[in-house]
């Protein structure tokens, strides 16, 4: 029977977060408390950018919710691999009495659109159960888009860089920049830490 596994991938994710970036103008710069690198720091009015792939690996939200994601997939394809093999089993005995004579010509036709009957809705709650989890799948993303989004207005009304980039290694929005302007380590804490604050809540 044929299999229809879903491809988990943040790749709609990332694709959204490389195109999305805050633009906010400062003529004052300041410095910002970000982590130095020989001293020297970004500011305001800087370009700076986001390692996503660092950060998603990296951000409990994410992995809370695909670890949840990941146990529901799994059981559903669990449970349909046990019904497929429950008709194989029941295809094969129906074949087997076929050989060997034990049924009668009405009574094979009416076993054997039973068979096809279950192939035919076991078919169909795959591809009904995969559409679900793809939903869930983009619900998920939406979530995690939403949730780095919301923060980084928050972190750059406060912040004032010029743009926030991203950058991974499906689609390299910044080939090459100094690590003073890489806030991945420190927008990964903050992340984190609203996201402990709210889970308690």
């Amino acid at each position: 029977m044929k299999k229809t596994p879903i491809i988990l991938s943040c790749l709609a994710l990332l694709v959204s977060l490389a195109t999305c970036i805050f633009t906010f103008l400062s003529r004052e710069k300041k410095p910002v408390e970000t982590e130095p690198v020989d001293g020297m720091t970004a500011v305001a009015g800087d370009i700076v950018y986001i390692q996503i792939d660092s950060l998603l690996m990296n951000y409990d939200m994410y992995n809370d919710l695909m670890s949840a994601f990941q146990s529901k997939y799994q059981a559903s394809q669990d449970e349909l691999q046990k019904k497929s093999r429950a008709l194989e089993n029941d295809a094969k005995s129906f074949e087997n009495q076929i050989n060997k004579g034990l049924l009668t010509r009405s009574a094979a036709e009416e076993q054997q659109q039973k068979l096809l009957k279950r192939q035919e809705n076991l078919q169909n709650e795959a591809n009904n159960k995969q559409l679900e989890l793809q939903e869930e799948q983009f619900v998920l993303n939406n979530q995690v888009y939403d949730a780095i989004k919301t923060y980084l207005e928050k972190y750059n009304a406060e912040r004032q860089y010029a743009l926030i980039l991203t950058t991974s290694a499906a689609d390299n929005t910044v080939i090459e920049g100094s690590k003073i302007l890489d806030i991945t380590t420190e927008i990964t804490r903050g992340l984190n830490e609203e996201y402990i604050r709210n889970r308690n809540k």
